[in-house]
Order: structure tokens, then C-alpha cells, then sequence
């Protein structure tokens, strides 16, 4: 997607820096119990060894990592969450149900606990928008510092940042005064490209070597200016890398008060519309979340609900009925049941009122193919 020049220079004329907003177990008729988990107490699962060093990018066509050589296993990390992004524990293995292109699966392994993040934080950080001390640079700062300090002392974490081509400022660590330090080169934006897709893809695809669960969380406006791959082709290379994207969108104020002023024409409006698709979509189809924040004081419960999604989960692997190394793509539908019925799961608070939820896992997979 091309910029227009306007479209660069209008946000930079609106550089106001906006102050920060003050601020279970089964039930008999299908019903399931959601309880906060106990300090200290439940399974969990035992960790992947994460690798001290960030993979080198890996081959074209290599086999994704979650295949063996002989017998097709897919993994699955899927969040529950409620309508205010909280971590649903509780569930029990019977109640889920794993559908591949429609078909029915039978799950091989299910655990339930918290254990540390494996993140790479990549982060937009262009002169397009992040001028030195304008709106959108004190904001992405301020989301990707704010991001950082929730992390746990054994969280593994890289950051990546972007503009015409990805820089990995850290590899994966869990001393955080080295992430600290690395941030500071953050200053002053070099270029004026902002090249999403090239760097998403890049960053899942050396991700796509480590073991274990792991997540992007992406800090971008949505906007690609030059990217050598297409839209298309990043959601394929994205769905096949298997790494969930957590999507915080920038600049959300800052648009409407310049659309609200007549600096935005139609043309505009559409570019940074398809941006937030793209973010939405990006996330969606990799089993994560998407985020479009309007005021500061909405960073710390983005924060929290990400730390729980990743933290807490089902770790759900199965062996599709379909063994065939055909390299097409693969459909997965992660649903809530109750066996008794076949109904939708109907989840009740501890004083009996439902409980709205979402359940997160990525969309599918691309299956290896056969080598001649």
C-alpha cells in the first residue's frame, strides 16, 4: 500500500502530546464453573528449553516444527477468555472439541497452567510517523516501556524494531536491563519506509524454530509503504509460522481529531482503515488478539489481558485423521461442547450468571509435503 505525501505530513502537523487518561469445575446440565486458579497450585506444564540465541531465519520450505517425521502432530495453544480479556481456567479436556477442515479430532495430549513468555516485541519505528517528540513517538515509547515493565523476572523476551528493514535491538533474554538498555537506541527514526510485512514475516519466521509457547506482540500503526511481499503472501507465511500476534494499533486519537479538523480525505481514511484489517486480520488468523487503544490509560489492561492469554492456557496437541503430505492448508475450529448435548458450553460465574467468552487459538495450518 502506497502513501500519499499528504497523508505522511498530515499527522506530523498534529503533534499534541495527549496527557494519560487517570485512571472450574462441572456444573450437572452443561454448565462449567469459572474460578479464579489458586496461588501456587494446578499442573504445569513442563517447559520447552528456549535457545539462548535468535534463530537464523529459516530455510524456505522447511518443515514447520510442530510435524514429527513420521506421524503428523499438531499443537495448539487456546485461550478461554471472558469479556474483559480474563484467563478462563478450569475447563475440562471433555469439554473441548478440535474440528480440521469440519472433521472431528481426537485429542492426544491436553494441560492446563501458567508458565514464563517467550516475546519478541517488534516495533514500528519510522520517520513516516515517529518524528522525534511527536505524538506517535511518545506513544509507541510509551507502550513498548509500558509492555516491558509487566514482565515476569523468568519472561523470555527479543526486540525487533522497524522501518525499512526489521533490527533485532535484543535476542531473547530475561535480563531486563539489557532489553532497557536496547531501547534506548530508540531516538531519532532513520527512514521514512515502513515495511510491515517484510518484518512481521521475518521475525515469525526465525520464531518459528523455537520451541514452546511464544508470541509476537506487534506495536505498529498497520501502515506498509514498501514491502518486497505482498498483504497475501505475509498472511500465508504467517499462518505456516505458527507464532500468535498481539496487535497494539497506534494513533487512533490522533486520527479522529485529524479527520474531525479536515485534514483526512477519503483516500486517507482508507489507507489507515485497511491498516487496522490488516492488524486485525494478522492477529486473528494467528490465534491472537488485536488492540486499537484511544487513550494511555488503556495500555495497562491490554497488557494484563495478553499476559494472561499467554501465560495461561490449554496446551492441546492431536494427530489429524488426514496423514497426507500434500502441503495444502488446514482449517482448525477450536469450540466449547457439552457431550451430554452437543450444544454450545454454557459457562456460569461462582454465583451462576453466564459468562460471555472468546476462545483464541490459531485458524489452521499448512501441511508438509511430501519430498520426491
Amino acid at each position: 500500500m502506497k502513501l500519499t505525501a499528504r497523508l505522511a505530513a498530515l499527522l506530523a502537523a498534529l503533534t499534541l502530546c495527549f496527557l494519560p487518561a487517570q485512571q472450574g469445575p462441572t456444573r450437572q446440565g452443561g454448565e462449567t464453573v469459572a474460578r479464579p486458579p489458586k496461588a501456587e497450585t494446578g499442573t504445569t506444564p513442563d517447559q520447552e528449553k528456549i535457545p539462548s540465541r535468535f534463530p537464523k531465519k529459516a530455510e524456505t520450505g522447511a518443515e514447520i516444527p510442530t510435524f514429527r517425521a513420521d506421524v503428523l502432530t499438531v499443537s495448539l495453544s487456546v485461550a478461554v477468555l471472558d469479556n474483559r480479556g480474563r484467563f478462563i481456567p478450569n475447563i475440562p479436556r471433555n469439554n473441548f472439541r478440535i474440528l480440521e477442515d469440519n472433521v472431528p479430532q481426537q485429542i492426544a495430549t491436553f494441560e492446563v497452567g501458567e508458565s514464563p513468555m517467550t516475546v519478541c516485541l517488534v516495533i514500528e519505528f519510522s520517520n513516516l510517523f515517529q518524528q522525534f517528540w511527536s505524538e506517535t513517538w511518545y506513544q509507541t515509547l510509551s507502550a513498548a516501556y509500558g509492555f516491558l515493565e509487566t514482565l515476569r523476572p523468568d519472561d523470555y523476551v527479543a526486540v525487533v524494531a522497524y522501518d525499512l528493514r526489521p533490527e533485532i535491538l535484543t535476542d531473547f533474554t530475561t535480563d531486563k536491563r539489557q532489553v532497557m538498555e536496547a531501547m534506548r537506541r530508540l531516538n531519532f527514526p532513520a527512514y521514512s519506509e515502513s515495511n510491515l510485512f517484510d518484518a512481521l514475516t521475518d521475525t515469525a519466521d526465525r520464531m518459528s524454530g523455537i520451541e514452546g509457547r511464544k508470541a509476537i506482540v506487534l506495536i505498529s500503526s498497520g501502515i506498509d509503504t514498501f514491502s518486497k511481499i505482498t498483504f497475501d503472501k505475509a498472511r500465508k507465511s504467517l499462518q505456516n509460522a505458527g507464532v500468535p500476534i498481539y496487535a497494539i494499533g497506534l494513533m487512533q486519537t490522533l486520527r479522529e481529531l485529524a479527520d474531525a479538523r479536515g485534514y483526512m480525505d477519503s483516500i486517507t481514511r482508507l489507507d489507515f482503515l485497511q491498516a487496522d484489517n490488516q492488524l486485525r486480520t494478522f492477529a486473528k488468523e494467528t490465534g491472537g488478539q488485536a488492540f486499537f487503544p484511544r487513550f494511555y490509560g488503556e495500555f495497562p489492561n491490554i497488557f494484563r489481558t495478553i499476559g494472561e492469554a499467554l501465560r495461561g492456557q490449554y496446551a492441546i496437541t492431536y494427530q489429524p485423521t488426514n496423514q497426507k503430505r500434500d502441503g495444502k492448508f488446514r482449517r482448525i475450529r477450536v469450540e466449547l461442547v457439552d457431550p451430554a448435548t452437543n450444544q454450545p458450553l454454557r459457562i456460569v460465574d461462582e454465583n451462576g450468571r453466564p459468562i460471555k467468552y472468546t476462545v483464541v487459538a490459531k485458524n489452521g495450518y499448512t501441511a508438509p509435503r511430501e519430498v520426491e
